[in-house]
């Protein structure tokens, strides 16, 4: 995965690459270079006295270390651009693919998972690239070139490397085939501590009010422990190898004076050629070094590179059309007829549908109002018509077209949705509102605040519109938060209204102003009220019961008060009969 997901990203930049091996090759032909330079100057002008040479090879060696430093300048500028590109690239093709997800796929991963996923994991597969461009297309070029030029000093010391290299590519094989599963447990349990933390400070209030604190850090605890303890276990393997590594090339060393200092005693080599075969060794094990150090992040890239390409492999299962149908328009049209034909919802894996057989038609210019018990499939229903969820079974029309073959950007842009826990992003209450429309004037923005019933706390803000507000809309009470989100939707003047038991943070007579507001606003359009209030349904052109994912009756408040004994369960355990009539 790691390897196709490298040569995915990295192909616009191939050019880029190609001069980062060019730039890699010049620095490592200087740098092995050096050596027999300095060989030279000693053999040939410090024993011999000849001045002249000294200075004569003094200056290309200048010369030389002049093009290694440029070269490596180079490339690890160029390096480090195309590796940034690279995991910027990547996020964005992971941020773009999640948001094709449905709300089944985001449930499967969840939201800490996937936010790791987009920030660390890419960032450990972006260290490799970089690494790589630094490190990796140096490395063997260093190892061969070293090879050669220290065959070329004496061929008969070059055997110690028969033993050095295969001790080291030993020590490294073994240190990595252990590092790789213990990186796969690091990474699912940053996933876990992500998803701790999330939910402390998310629910921050409800730990408080029932006095959680001490639990709640004793569950981060355990998270923050384990993650020590996985961590640790990986750090213990690094410092395993890299002391033997250390331990090899210093043995080597050793090695190469003990045998040199004999073959230059016998006259068979110079001084000069072992002080270069000492450094071409050292040049060697290095570039085995280098390769180590690649080879200790590349198992956690490895994980990595495998979570990403999960999320990348999964599709969306609410698919665009192929052929996209248009929407009806002209004489005979009715913008926004909503119908429900046969429809049925099971969520994957589940024994029971949680709807079933549920068929409703909800016309424009009428309220359709959708109660039943918790549980019953009401919320579910509703998710259906934008397509957060796709129908297992039957269908769901807008003007006479399934919703599956209307482009998505055109069915969402028919259809206004305030959920039932309304999400407000960090910006200003104008951003927020202009999220529904963003060419929307201000005059369209304080007339949806009006309908509302948002205007009046809008107004005694002293920045209004551009008064501030946090992620998620902490900063307002939940009544403010419904407000402005139902604002929001008003704002796209949608042909369908979802309301998704909007209203139950509003006091009673808030809801009833709201209520009576609406009505004009959304004439020509279709409603749709999901609610647990009667006080909110009860004018309601249309209510349908639902009752364990089935349509059990529909009706008036009067006409189901008479029919449908599940529907006057759930009114008299709200008000008096008296109240109800």
């Amino acid at each position: 995965m790691l390897v196709q997901l490298l040569r995915h990203h990295l192909r616009p930049y191939r050019a880029a690459v190609a001069a980062i091996l060019v730039l890699q090759l010049v620095q490592t032909v200087a740098t092995l270079w050096l050596p027999s330079l300095n060989a030279r100057i000693i053999d040939d002008g410090v024993v011999q006295g000849d001045t002249a040479a000294i200075w004569r090879i003094g200056a290309i060696m200048l010369a030389v270390s002049f093009v290694q430093v440029v070269g490596a300048v180079a490339a690890v500028y160029y390096g480090a651009r195309t590796s940034m590109a690279f995991g910027r690239d990547v996020r964005g093709r992971l941020f773009g693919h999640v948001q094709t997800f449905s709300a089944q796929e985001v449930g499967k991963f969840g939201a800490p998972t996937l936010i790791t996923r987009t920030t660390n994991d890419v960032q450990q597969v972006q260290m490799v690239v970089l690494m790589s461009f630094t490190m990796l297309l140096m490395a063997p070029i260093m190892l061969v070139g070293g090879v050669v030029m220290a065959l070329q000093e004496d061929v008969a010391l070059s055997g110690i490397l028969v033993v050095a290299v295969p001790v080291l590519g030993v020590v490294v094989g073994l240190v990595i085939s252990r590092m790789i599963p213990y990186f796969r447990q690091v990474q699912k349990r940053i996933d876990a501590i992500n998803r701790v933390m999330r939910e402390q400070i998310a629910g921050v209030r409800v730990v408080r009010a029932f006095v959680r604190e001490r639990q709640e850090s004793a569950r981060f605890a355990v998270a923050n422990t384990e993650l020590f303890d996985s961590s640790l276990r990986v750090g213990r393997l690094m410092a395993v190898m890299f002391p033997v590594v250390m331990l090899v090339m210093n043995v080597t060393s050793i090695a190469v004076l003990w045998f040199g200092a004999g073959r230059i005693e016998s006259g068979a080599m110079q001084i000069g050629a072992l002080t270069a075969f000492l450094s071409y060794i050292m040049y060697i094990l290095m570039a085995v070094m280098m390769s180590t150090m690649m080879f200790v992040m590349v198992p956690r890239a490895v994980v990595s590179a495998e979570r990403i390409g999960e999320v990348l492999e999964t599709s969306t299962s609410v698919l665009a059309p192929v052929e996209p149908t248009a929407l009806p328009e002209g004489v005979g049209a009715r913008p926004g007829l909503l119908e429900l034909r046969g429809v049925e919802f099971r969520y994957p894996g589940a024994e029971q549908a949680v709807l079933q057989g549920v068929d409703l038609v909800a016309a424009p210019g009428r309220t359709t109002a959708i109660i039943g018990s918790t549980g019953s499939g009401k919320t579910t229903l509703l998710n259906l018509v934008p397509r957060l969820f796709d129908v297992t079974d039957g269908a769901v029309l807008l003007d006479g077209v399934d919703v599956r073959d209307i482009e998505p950007e055109v069915l969402w842009s028919q259809v206004g949705l305030v959920p039932q826990k309304p999400y407000l992003f960090s910006g200003t209450i104008r951003s927020n509102l202009l999220y529904g429309r963003p060419d929307a004037t201000d005059e369209e923005l304080w007339h949806a605040l009006t309908v509302a019933q948002a205007r009046p706390f809008v107004e005694a803000l002293a920045e209004g519109l551009d008064a501030p507000i946090t992620q998620g809309g902490t900063n307002v009470s939940g009544g403010q938060r419904q407000r402005l989100a139902i604002a929001r939707a008003l704002v796209r003047r949608p042909k369908v209204y979802l309301f998704d038991d909007s209203f139950s943070a509003l006091d009673y007579a808030t809801d009833a102003a709201l209520r009576a507001a609406l009505v004009p606003e959304t004439r020509e359009a279709t409603v749709l009220v999901v609610a647990q209030r009667v006080a909110t349904i009860r004018h309601a052109d249309q209510i349908v019961v639902l009752e364990d994912g089935k349509v059990v009756a529909v009706g008036t408040h009067t006409e189901l008060l008479e029919s449908s004994q599940t529907y006057r369960e759930i009114v008299y355990s709200q008000v008096s009969e008296q109240e109800a009539a």
